[in-house]
Order: C-alpha cells, then structure tokens, then sequence
C-alpha cells in the first residue's frame, strides 16, 4: 500500500519544504563566491604594447579578507602575492595578441577564479617595402594557385577549387607541368610545403591534409586537423610546420605527429590580422599573402609580430587578364640561390622578384 500516516505526512511535508528551501540558499552561496571580486586591468581600452606592464587589481566590494591572490597568462603562473597586492608585470617576451588573464583568488579557505581579457600589439608599426621585377616567366593561366614551394632546387605547386585541385612539379623557365596529381573532388586543395622529402598539402574546408613523397607523389598519409577549423597556408623552418587557417591564428604543428601544438597571432602596432593565405619561410622570418589585398605581411615567427609589408599591389597590371578572384597568392623562396617569387591565382605570369626598403 502507498498510504502515510498523518503525522508521517506532516514530517514528509516539513522535509520537503526545507529541502526546497535549501535549494536557492545553496546556489546563492556559490555564486556569493563568484560575484564577490572582480579583475580589472589598469589600461581603461584593456590593450597595451610589446615593453609595457600589464597592471590589474582584484576589485573587492564586500571587502572579504583576502589570503593571497595568483596570476596565470597563457596558462603559466606569471605572479603570486600575499593578501591584494596590485599585479605589475612586463610584458617584454610575450606573444601578441588576445589574451585572457586569470587571477585566482584565495580567501576563507575558497578559492574563486576571475578573469579579464586584453590585446597586447607591437612597440613599433611594420616597415614598409616594395619590390623589383628580376625576371618574368609563364605561369599556367589555369592554375588557380594555392602553395608556391621550391625543394632542392625544383618547384612545386598546389592549385585549388574542387574538381581542380592537383599538386604538381612545374618548370620554372617555361611553365611546363612536368608531374602532376589529382586531389579526390570533395576536397579543395590549399598550402603546401617540403620537408624532408616528404610534400605536405593542406585542403580548405575538408578538414584534413595530406603527405606525399615529394619525388613520386605517392600518397603517404593523411592527417586531421585540431584545433583550427580550415586549412589556408603552410610552410615549415626545417623543424617545425607553420599553418594559417584564416583566422588571426598561425598554427605550429609537430612534423612528425602534424598535431598542433602551439600558435602565434599575427599583430601589429595596432591591429590582429586575419585572413593570412599562403605562407612561405624566408630568413627565418614567415612570408604571409593577404588575401584579396596584393599585400605580403613579414611576421617574426617567435611572437606573431607583423614588422614588415610588402606592397604587390602593382604587380596586377603586368598580368594578362586577372579577375578580383585572381588575387596574389604563392611565394616560393629558393634558399639555394636566395631569390624569391611570386604569382597569383590563375595569372598567366610568374614573377622573379626583389624586396625593396621603401
């Protein structure tokens, strides 16, 4: 039977009032912890630049008794003080870019995470620099270009669109594909780079990449990616891989696993820049097109610094015929004999080029 005595009842009643009761006081007390401080960083626009100190206080309007206080950027512990003692740092090695600060706040044995968000940008603007044609060769008109890449002193091509998309071996003199292979028609083929003899090519939005040896074109492997949701550019410091995915991000794969590890974000003296297409490894420095602007950005790999460009913007009118989708986009450096070039998607000319300091 389900029945219940009468003062059974009124003891059941009075239980389930107080449990009810109870309820609200509870998540009252949590959030009494979390609403009791807040972070604010001392510059009122919450951005700063490469050398100055980041300045935060822990705000405490109910004036609880404050244990100690510690700081995390970038999830390493950066600062710990005794009772509420302001936070100054220098920030001198940091990387660039959006960050989030976390001060975790220890008082009557509790401790309450709270965080504030900031932009560090560069100490200086980008130099500015423009170019001197060396030489012109042909370039497949129908080449929609995606990775420009020489290794051991021949040239490799990535070209895009799906239905279209190929890796190829290319003559630089006269533009002949001498070797060429076809991507599966779902995937949209983008950056390429080389490494030790091994031709790495990213795909747009199939979220995956592929690994080829670089003299059969075999297909080797493939890889997915993490954190990044596309792939844009690559290119690699003879160690690592570097991948742009259009966002502000570069990503920093391990060669052997391809698994992102770490990423810079592209930044100047007074912006984070994004879409950043192909990207190629000049003297230590990243070479990075700008998508639909004829721009090439010169990034320190180290923090995410933009500290040059370079204005292609010209370079259009030596092109036969180029539509506003036929945009700058391919830069191979040839270490051997330290000259650079560039063309663009389905420009029927390839370009032997010089940077010059404005």
């Amino acid at each position: 039977t389900h029945c219940i005595s009468s003062a059974a009842s009124d003891v059941y009643k009075r239980q389930k009032l107080y449990t009810l009761l109870s309820f609200p006081l509870f998540f009252l007390s949590c959030n009494d912890d979390a609403t009791s401080y807040s972070l604010q960083i001392s510059n009122s626009d919450n951005s700063l630049k490469l050398g100055e100190s980041l300045t935060a206080t822990i705000k405490n309007p109910k004036e609880k008794v404050i244990d100690s206080v510690t700081y995390t950027l970038n999830g390493k512990s950066i600062a710990s003080h005794k009772n509420n003692n302001p936070l100054s740092v220098a920030l001198t090695n940091n990387k660039l870019g959006e960050h989030t600060l976390i001060a975790t706040v220890y008082s009557e044995a509790k401790a309450t995470d709270v965080s504030a968000n900031f932009k560090l940008f560069n100490n200086k603007p980008p130099e500015s620099y423009s170019f001197e044609i060396i030489n012109t060769y042909p370039h497949d008109a129908n080449a929609f270009t995606q990775g420009l890449e020489f290794y051991n002193g021949n040239l490799y091509e990535s070209t895009g669109r799906n239905g279209q998309s190929t890796i190829r071996k290319v003559n630089l003199e006269t533009g002949e594909v001498l070797q060429s292979s076809d991507l599966d028609i779902d995937y949209f083929g983008e950056g390429i780079t080389a490494l030790n003899d091994k031709l790495y090519q990213l795909t747009w939005q199939g979220k995956k990449g592929f690994v080829y040896d670089i003299n059969t074109f075999e297909q080797l492997d493939s890889f997915s990616y993490n954190a990044s949701k596309e792939g844009w550019g690559l290119c690699n410091d003879g160690t690592k891989l570097y991948k742009s995915d259009g966002t502000s991000k570069i990503w920093i794969l391990n060669a052997e696993t391809l698994a992102e590890e770490d990423y810079i974000q592209t930044v100047s003296h007074k912006t984070i820049s994004k879409k950043l297409n192909e990207l190629e490894w000049v003297n230590g420095k990243i070479y990075a097109n700008n998508w639909q602007i004829d721009l090439i950005s010169i990034i320190n790999p180290k923090n995410g610094a933009i500290e040059g460009l370079v204005d292609f913007r010209s370079l259009r009118k030596q092109v036969t015929s180029a539509t506003k989708e036929d945009v700058l986009n391919g830069i191979a450096y040839n270490k051997e004999t330290g000259k650079l070039y560039v063309t663009g998607k389905n420009w029927d000319k390839l370009f032997e080029v010089k940077i010059i300091k404005k």
